[in-house]
């Protein structure tokens, strides 16, 4: 939303929707870091309140909360007149959105409205084994993430730009065999479903979609007790793979190659630097002159490398 701007004016341009166990790194992983906090992520649930304290309380009234709003934004306004402080820009727009996501955000989480076969197909009312891995979360994490992709088309709809879902945890370092088939099986048909919903739809090629972790695990199995049957993988940086479609990727094709045991990459490796130009330029900006002033010095995402992998562009 730095690079490109929102294009909605009731919703967030950055939403972040969770489910399983929850993201480990919590809020600090969709903070603004040094950019103002306007352009953090905003954490919606897929059920019930979607932003906690959003609604008034007891006897306000819209007129009131807005008559309240305007002074507010007055008295911020000339704070901001005075001191040119970003963070009260950002309070400003906060407020305002607050206001407009009243309406908005009930609407938007409310899938009454999808037909029963797009619910199927998404499995929002799934339900899983919580006794068998147990690191994707209880019994409720595959219809919670099936409600989050369904919401995530949703809001691409709603002109939401950055959509961002989670579900943890990964983090096998015992008990692999369990766990991945629970993770997987709980991923599997929603991110599908979406895909096809997408491109159904006509949204799929202005729509990038993409499913990575923070890093890989180590081809060899860990093994911290001793025991085969809680045998696991550890974390491994050296190599690690990613899927993209959509939003102007060239599709079936795989870039890059790792040795034989996937220890370490042989043909065609691609920083993480060349995988944001890479999306950047996906998203039309070049990552060269997109740069945030901080403390004084131009910061690129892309740091002083990155270089756009064309073999990905469609």
């Amino acid at each position: 939303t730095y690079g490109l701007g929102s294009q909605s004016n009731n919703l967030p341009g950055y939403v972040v929707l969770t489910a399983g166990r929850g993201a480990s790194g919590g809020a600090s992983l969709w903070s603004s870091g040094s950019l103002p906090s306007t352009y953090a992520g905003v954490l919606f649930r897929n059920q019930g309140e979607p932003v906690l304290n959003l609604n008034n309380p007891p006897g306000i009234t819209p007129t009131m909360q807005r008559s309240g709003l305007e002074a507010i934004t007055k008295l911020n306004n000339e704070q901001l007149a005075a001191t040119g402080d970003d963070e009260i820009a950002s309070r400003i727009a906060s407020y305002e959105l607050a206001f407009q996501m009243q309406s908005s955000a009930p609407e938007l989480i409310e899938l009454s409205s999808e037909t029963k076969e797009t619910q199927e197909a998404y499995g929002v009312n799934r339900k899983g084994d919580a006794k068998t891995g147990k690191r994707g979360g209880g019994a409720d994490a595959e219809a919670a993430f099936a409600r989050n992709c369904l919401l995530a088309r949703r809001m691409v709809e709603r002109g939401v730009r950055f959509v961002n879902l989670y579900h943890a945890s990964w983090d096998h370092h015992s008990g692999l065999d369990a766990g991945i088939k629970r993770n997987a099986g709980i991923v599997d048909q929603p991110v599908a479903a979406l895909l096809k919903d997408l491109k159904q739809r006509g949204l799929l090629d202005s729509t990038l979609v993409v499913m990575a972790g923070e890093f890989g695990r180590t081809p060899l199995g860990e093994n911290r007790t001793g025991s085969k049957a809680v045998t696991g993988r550890d974390h491994h940086p050296g190599a690690f793979s990613l899927w993209m479609a959509g939003g102007g990727v060239k599709g079936g094709q795989v870039i890059g190659k790792t040795t034989e045991l996937g220890w370490s990459v042989e043909e065609a490796p691609v920083h993480i630097n060349d995988f944001h130009a890479t999306l950047l330029h996906l998203f039309g900006l070049n990552h060269l002159k997109l740069a945030q002033n901080f403390g004084g010095l131009d910061i690129r995402l892309t740091n002083v490398g990155g270089k756009v992998v064309d073999k990905l562009i469609a």
